[in-house]
C-alpha cells in the first residue's frame, strides 16, 4: 500500500543518556544466530568491508545451500544470511572459518568498522584507512578486554574525505594531511600521529568501557554514557597507557563527503548500488572480481569492485553489473530508497514493506534518503535528516522528516 496522504512533520529520536540497560547485547553474529519468522538470521562483520573473489564464492554458496538464496547488506556495511536453519551452525563456521572470515570466533560480533571504501582509488586520501582498518581488527582480536564490547559499538575509520565520519561511529578516525589522524569519540577529539591511529581507537573504545562499568547502566554505546566528562580523562589516561602521543585538537566540524556514486572509479574500479540492500546469490557472484581484485562492501548497502585491469574493463564490469540487476547510474531515485526486512521476516512488522517501498515524489523530501520501516524500532534507518516511512498497521504508512539537529537538541534539553 502506498503511504498515507498525511504532510511530513519534523521529528526527533528519543533520547538514551539515562536509559538504563537490565540486559545483554542481543545483536545477532555470525556464531550466534538471530531466530527471526523466516528463519536464521546471521551477520557477517566484515571490519575493512573487503572480500577476495573465493570469499565472494564461499559466501554466495552459503547462502543457497544453508539459506534463502539472498544475502543482506546492512546500513554497517556487514551481510547477512537469512533463512537458515536451526542445525547449520558448524557447518556455516566451518565455511566462515576456512575462507578466512572468522579471525576469533570469541571477537566475531564486535569487530564493528565503517571504512572509506574509496581509499586509495580516486586520488582524495589523506590517509590509509584500510591499512588502520586491518591492523585496528588485529588489535580487537588480540585482546581479550574486547569481548566485552557490545556487537553494536562501532568505530568509523575515515580516510580524511569525510565519508563515513558522520555514520554515527562511537570512535572514528579521521585522516588528515600531513600524516595525522583525530581520534574521536563522545564530542572529544584528540590528534595522534597515523601511525598511532589504530592503537589510539582501542585506547578511546578502552576507555568507554572503563566509564560505561563505572556508570552501571549497563552502556552499549558512547551516547548512552550519562556524561561525558568522566570520558575525557578515561581516554587521556589510556592513550597514555598505550603510549600514543596527542596535540590538541578542536573538536569541530568534520568534512563532509557523499556515499559514492554509481559508476566508473578512477580506471580500475566500479561502483555499484545493491536495490533495498537485498541481492541474489547469482548478482552477488556477479561482482567477483578478476585476480588480484577485491570487492568492497559499503555502508550504504552497495559495493565497489576494484582492481580491474584498465578503464575499458570498468565499463564492461559496469554494463554487466546493470544488467544483473544494480544500481550502476548516479540520479536514480531508488539510490535513496532503504527498507526494513518486513513481513514475513519480522514478526514485529506491521507490513511487507520491501513490496511496498518505492521512492516518494514529493518536493518536501526530495534529495533525503527514505527509510520504510515495518515498526517503530526502525532498524537500518540512515544517519543524519531522514524520511520516516512508518508502518501504522492499517495499511497506510506515516511519514516524518527527521533531523540530526532536532534529535541533538531534544538530547541536550533533557541531560
Amino acid at each position: 500500500m502506498p503511504p498515507s496522504p498525511s504532510k511530513p512533520r519534523n521529528g526527533g529520536e528519543s533520547h538514551i543518556r539515562d536509559r538504563v540497560r537490565d540486559r545483554a547485547d542481543a545483536c545477532p553474529g555470525a556464531l550466534r544466530l538471530h531466530r527471526a519468522d523466516d528463519g536464521g538470521l546471521a551477520r557477517l562483520r566484515l571490519p575493512t568491508g573487503v572480500l577476495t573473489a573465493h570469499q565472494v564464492a564461499v559466501l554466495a554458496g552459503a547462502a543457497e545451500r544453508l539459506g534463502d538464496g539472498r544475502l543482506g547488506v546492512t546500513s554497517r556495511g556487514n551481510l547477512d544470511l537469512r533463512g537458515l536453519p536451526d542445525d547449520c551452525g558448524l557447518a556455516l563456521a566451518e565455511l566462515l572459518g576456512e575462507a578466512g572470515l572468522l579471525p576469533s570466533a570469541a571477537h566475531e560480533r564486535v569487530r564493528n568498522m565503517v571504512v572509506s571504501p574509496l581509499c586509495g582509488l580516486d586520488g582524495r586520501s589523506h590517509g590509509d584507512a584500510q591499512a588502520w582498518a586491518r591492523e585496528l581488527d588485529a588489535l580487537l582480536c588480540a585482546r581479550t578486554w574486547t569481548t566485552a564490547l557490545s556487537g553494536r559499538f562501532l568505530f568509523a575509520v575515515d580516510d580524511g574525505r569525510g565519508d563515513v565520519a558522520g555514520l554515527g561511529g562511537d570512535v572514528t578516525l579521521l585522516a588528515e594531511p600531513g600524516g595525522c589522524a583525530l581520534v574521536r569519540i563522545g564530542g572529544l577529539s584528540w590528534r595522534v600521529a597515523a601511525g598511532d591511529a589504530p592503537s589510539a581507537a582501542l585506547a578511546a573504545a578502552e576507555a568507554f568501557l572503563a566509564v560505561a562499568r563505572e556508570a552501571g547502566t549497563g552502556a552499549w554505546r558512547v551516547a548512552e554514557l550519562p556524561d561525558d566528562r568522566p570520558l575525557e580523562a578515561a581516554v587521556t589516561e589510556c592513550l597514555a597507557g598505550a603510549g600514543v602521543a596527542t596535540s590538541a585538537a578542536s573538536p569541530g566540524a568534520v568534512p563532509v563527503a557523499a556515499p559514492p556514486e554509481p559508476g566508473v572509479v578512477g580506471d580500475r574500479a566500479v561502483s555499484v548500488v545493491a536495490p533495498l540492500g537485498r541481492i541474489t546469490a547469482e548478482q552477488f557472484r556477479a561482482l567477483a572480481p578478476g585476480p588480484g581484485g577485491e570487492v568492497r562492501v559499503t555502508p550504504w548497502r552497495g559495493f565497489v569492485v576494484a582492481g580491474l585491469p584498465g578503464r575499458a574493463a570498468a565499463k564492461e564490469r559496469l554494463a554487466a553489473l546493470d544488467r544483473a540487476g544494480f544500481l550502476t547510474r548516479p540520479g536514480s531515485p531508488w539510490l535513496t530508497v532503504s527498507a526494513c526486512t518486513g513481513r514475513p521476516g519480522c514478526g514485529k512488522a506491521l507490513a511487507d514493506v520491501r513490496a511496498d517501498a518505492r521512492p516518494l515524489d514529493d518536493a518536501a523530501v526530495r534529495g533525503l534518503p527514505v527509510h520504510w520501516s515495518g515498526c517503530d524500532r526502525r532498524c537500518g534507518h540512515p544517519q543524519g535528516d531522514w524520511v520516516d516511512v512508518l508502518a501504522t498497521g492499517d495499511g497506510t504508512y506515516g511519514i516524518t522528516v527527521r533531523t540530526a539537529r532536532r534529535d541533538n537538541d531534544d538530547a541536550q534539553a533533557q541531560r
